[in-house]
């Protein structure tokens, strides 16, 4: 009883160390790629063949095809990936994902403490954060393959058992048993890449010859395709809630994989064989994690070559088996491309969240322009569109805050990531402010019809005027932002000049008017705060500029 106590502590001892470190390992490599990940966003939304590779690249890094494949779902949900594109990321990642395996073939018992010394010493004594990140993926590095180590060692009693070796026997001569039997595995852990990882130390135990595998490769695979089929689970819980595209992109991963199992279990035996004839030779309790991780890069490259092509086929069948579905009632101030799921991808999250920052903006220059049509209005309900608009533009605001709040909270991001997130906060603070000196401007201009002020044409029209080069002012600010044209800056200071001279000038002619008898001197009041908004937008306008010209810190809106 003791004995078998030990065995299952050691066994999940060790598989938590493995997860810790490779998910650690995730993290900080998402850390030291910093700009190549904006690089590898790119690839993402180009073709459906540059989506395969985006999709090995990025579950090289994320080191979790479940990962890419929830990137590739929120993607496709906030419609900046087609379907088709979308599937092709699901293939490449299924291809990337064999890269563990196959590190986790190398025999470096020998080295794991000197991987973990080293690491902790360099993450220790390094200065600049891409050498921590470095060390940090070393000592992560050693503490998988510690994990694995851990778990090795436990699992060598096992070979010994009569009972556990009958149980083997009686799975391994039933395929259909394996692949349920690493269908399960891969759902409770939720990990493709740590069952595989205990079923490469599982198959290194030897048989009672002390030469042969107490599993072999035949009885492998079947495990092997279990696991394939149960890393689709965590693609379809993704997809709940989400849009169709992105259920339909779930299902193309789940199709992708069961497939690949309904076609290789018929062919277990010969296809032993052949990967046993394309790998390393020796003693099978030797070669036979390096054979595993064989025929699971094999496995994915052969369904990647048969599917790539049938691509088009496979869209009308994801599409065909996912209906359209009447749509909900989609709220202006929704949010339409923030994912939560996300958060633990900080490219990704930020990639979504700049998206998101763009549409905000544009909803707070259609407001501008809203409020510059209005105010020549002797019609009260036309303003309750305009504030309903900047109602939905701070909602959003809240929203977007929010969420990059909660990447703060994750702790994945890089610096520079950081600087990205914080100049985005800076960003919509600025539109919030926007939104709030909008909403000021409709009261005024609703208080104007309440009380029956009447304006003077002349000074309607430098209003409306004034209103116009605001709106310019705006708009040149925030394509600093999007394209980084730090020559803007000069043009929107000397509009921001030229609205001072205008404020000036119709704070004269409202006084001259006034002085005059045309205008009624309890209207310099309102009229002034109108003004005082207007310069007030006009100031804000500036600071979006400066910050954009001289921090330069929203590179993910130019991605």
């Amino acid at each position: 009883m003791e004995s078998t106590l030990q065995i299952i502590f050691g066994l999940l001892g060790g598989l938590a160390v493995f997860i810790f470190g490779m998910n650690m390992m995730s993290e900080c490599l998402q850390k030291a790629a910093g700009e190549k990940m904006k690089s590898i966003l790119a690839l993402l939304t180009k073709n459906p063949l540059m989506g395969v590779l985006a999709g090995a690249l990025t579950t090289a890094v994320l080191q979790s095809s479940s990962a890419t494949t929830v990137m590739a779902i929120g993607f496709v949900s906030a419609g900046l990936m087609t379907l088709p594109q979308s599937i092709s990321i699901i293939l490449g990642a299924n291809i990337g994902t064999t890269m563990t395996a196959q590190v986790i073939a190398f025999k470096i018992s020998d080295y794991i403490f000197l991987f973990i010394f080293a690491g902790f010493a360099v993450s220790y004594i390094a200065k600049s954060e891409k050498a921590v990140n470095i060390g940090q993926t070393v000592f992560a590095f050693g503490l998988l393959f510690l994990g694995i180590e851990t778990m090795g060692d436990v699992m060598k009693p096992l070979a010994s058992s009569p009972f556990f070796l009958s149980v083997i026997d009686r799975v391994s001569g039933i395929p259909a048993l394996g692949v349920l039997a690493g269908t399960v595995m891969t759902l409770v852990v939720q990990s493709s890449s740590a069952t595989i990882a205990v079923l490469q130390n599982f198959a290194q135990q030897p048989g009672p010859d002390g030469v042969t595998s107490i599993l072999g490769l035949a009885g492998a695979i079947p495990f092997l395709l279990g696991d394939n089929v149960g890393t689709t689970i965590t693609a379809l819980l993704a997809s709940i809630g989400q849009a169709k595209d992105a259920k339909r992109t779930a299902l193309a991963h789940c199709i992708f994989n069961l497939s690949g199992c309904l076609l290789f279990i018929w062919f277990v035996r010969p296809y032993a064989a052949f990967i046993t004839w394309i790998s390393p030779a020796g003693p099978q309790v030797e070669v036979i994690s390096r054979q595993i991780a064989n025929a699971h890069t094999m496995f994915n490259l052969v369904m990647t070559v048969i599917w790539t092509p049938l691509l088009p086929f496979m869209v009308k069948m994801v599409s065909r088996l996912v209906r359209e579905s009447p749509k909900s009632l989609q709220l202006a101030s929704d949010p339409l491309y923030l994912d939560s799921k996300l958060t633990a991808q900080p490219a990704a999250a930020l990639h979504l969240a700049a998206q998101e920052v763009v549409r905000c903006s544009r909803m707070t220059g259609e407001l501008l322009e809203d409020i510059s049509g209005s105010i020549l209005t002797e019609d009260g309900a036309a303003l309750i569109p305009v504030l309903k608009k900047s109602d939905d533009v701070r909602t959003l605001n809240e929203h977007i805050m929010d969420y990059l709040a909660e990447l703060f909270s994750a702790g994945s991001m890089s610096e520079e990531q950081t600087n990205e997130a914080a100049g985005m906060m800076y960003l919509m603070s600025d539109l919030d402010r926007m939104a709030s000196l909008g909403r000021e401007m409709t009261d005024s201009i609703g208080e104007r019809l309440e009380h029956n002020y009447k304006y003077s044409k002349d000074a309607m029209k430098d209003l409306q005027k004034a209103l116009c080069l605001v709106s310019d002012m705006y708009q040149e600010s925030v394509l600093m932002v999007k394209n980084g044209d730090c020559e803007r800056a000069g043009k929107i200071h000397k509009k921001k000049g030229k609205l001072y001279d205008i404020s000036l000038h119709m704070r004269k002619e409202h006084m001259n008017r006034v002085s005059k008898g045309k205008c009624s001197a309890k209207l310099t009041k309102p009229f002034n705060r109108i003004l005082n908004t207007l310069d007030r937008m006009a100031n804000n306008c500036a600071n979006i500029a400066d910050a954009a010209a001289g921090q330069g810190l929203y590179g993910y809106f130019t991605v």
